[in-house]
């Protein structure tokens, strides 16, 4: 089981998860990060595919540490443009690209935990986007490296139970892609898992952000400042236990990064779960104890 956060290098976690003498030693960050957990979900992938010194770069970094890996998320060109236009041949074709270019390397270096596509929340349930995806998913070796992908329109949902629809789950069962398990504001997380491996996101539970569309970016970065309770992360290990028990190898990622919340709740839900790992305090509290340097950057 590998748990950890999505991201890594957040500045309002100095004094808080990173020692402020580490303030202007961002290059050394992942290591210390790697102290604590053996796998980060990388994000900026998502901007744009990475170039080849990028890569370079994360596999040097990666094989200097022990027992670590990335997972990477898919670029927007093909979940958040491509897709929805239902052009499940062009996104195929930039996917494959990405999995050559990024993936791959990852891989053979013994790097690579998965690879994320989170769909567009514009993505609907609608006439051509099934194919689309499937085009999409049918352009990768599914069969050789592990993918996930977050739906996040509903009506990819059965209204009942809170599943993935059938026709969606079966496609992605077929490739033995991973449906990804989230947790947020809107339902509880499913249990349902279309892969030999899970994959988890852990996204918090702020509702009265998350449901208004028309929050200013600084309201809409809050959504990811929820701090799990104890209970929540009781009930969180329980699920993901059973869900675990019958997979080769489950990922789970706290997206609640603000403050170092991730952090915080990744290393209390090992403790739930009774994996062993380096002892943190995480102050989570609204006073920062970063020096002027950071708040002079913001």
């Amino acid at each position: 089981m590998f748990i950890g956060c999505s991201g890594w290098s957040f500045e309002d976690w100095v004094g808080r998860f990173y020692p402020v003498n580490m303030a202007r030693k961002k290059e050394e960050w992942l290591r210390y990060y790697s102290n604590y957990f053996s796998t980060v979900e990388i994000n900026s992938t998502f901007f744009r595919e990475p170039e080849d010194f990028i890569v370079n770069g994360w596999i040097k970094k990666g094989s200097a540490l022990k027992d670590f890996e990335f997972s990477v998320k898919m670029p927007q060109t093909v979940t958040h443009q491509a897709l929805i236009n239902n052009e499940g041949e062009q996104a195929g074709v930039m996917a494959s690209s990405f999995e050559v270019r990024c993936v791959k390397p990852l891989a053979d270096n013994g790097l690579l935990g998965a690879t994320l596509l989170q769909l567009s929340p514009s993505f609907e349930n609608k006439e051509g986007s099934l194919e689309a995806l499937r085009s999409t998913l049918s352009a990768l070796d599914t069969d050789i490296y592990r993918y996930a992908v977050e739906f996040r329109h509903r009506s990819w949902f059965d209204n009942s139970s809170g599943e993935l629809e059938a026709r969606a789950f079966e496609l992605l069962q077929s490739l033995n892609v991973a449906n990804v398990l989230a947790d947020g504001p809107e339902a509880p997380v499913a249990m349902k898992c279309s892969a030999n491996h899970a994959y988890y996101r852990l996204h918090g539970r702020k509702r009265e952000v998350w449901s208004d569309e028309e929050q200013e970016e600084s309201l809409r970065l809050s959504r990811f400042d929820h701090l799990y309770t104890d209970e929540e992360i009781k009930q969180l290990a329980a699920s993901i236990q059973v869900v675990s028990a019958t997979r080769s190898q489950t990922r789970i990622y706290f997206c609640n990064n603000s403050r170092a919340r991730s952090a915080r709740n990744a290393l209390q839900l090992m403790d739930q779960l009774g994996i062993a790992h380096k002892e943190k305090d995480i102050p989570v509290d609204d006073h920062s104890t970063v020096g002027p340097f950071l708040m002079s950057k913001r």
